[in-house]
């Protein structure tokens, strides 16, 4: 994006990798999310052996999309926390 005599131009290039960035911090939100929930439900036995397998194969599988889609579009995983000022950062810093 640059500024043109008071006018936005948008690249479509920075518009595509901007809108993804966004997408996969909501995805990575929503990832972290549900597995700190599946921990919780394991560690409390909660879950069977079959649905302890299922929600593991997922997990991995969108952790291995994820960073597929991040390496597809140049961003590294620190680029999907969004700094929230006095908030803090959206996702938890390992």
């Amino acid at each position: 994006m640059s500024e043109n005599r008071g006018r936005i131009e948008f690249q479509p290039d920075t518009v595509e990798r901007d809108l993804i960035k966004l997408v996969l911090t909501v995805v990575e939100l929503l990832r972290q999310l549900m597995e700190r929930q599946a921990l919780r439900r394991f560690d409390q036995g909660d879950l069977t052996e079959d649905q302890e397998e299922r929600i593991g194969l997922t997990l991995m599988l969108l952790d291995d999309r994820m960073t597929e889609l991040r390496e597809r579009y140049g961003l590294r995983p620190e680029d999907l926390n969004l700094d929230l000022g006095p908030l803090g950062p959206l996702l938890p810093r390992d």
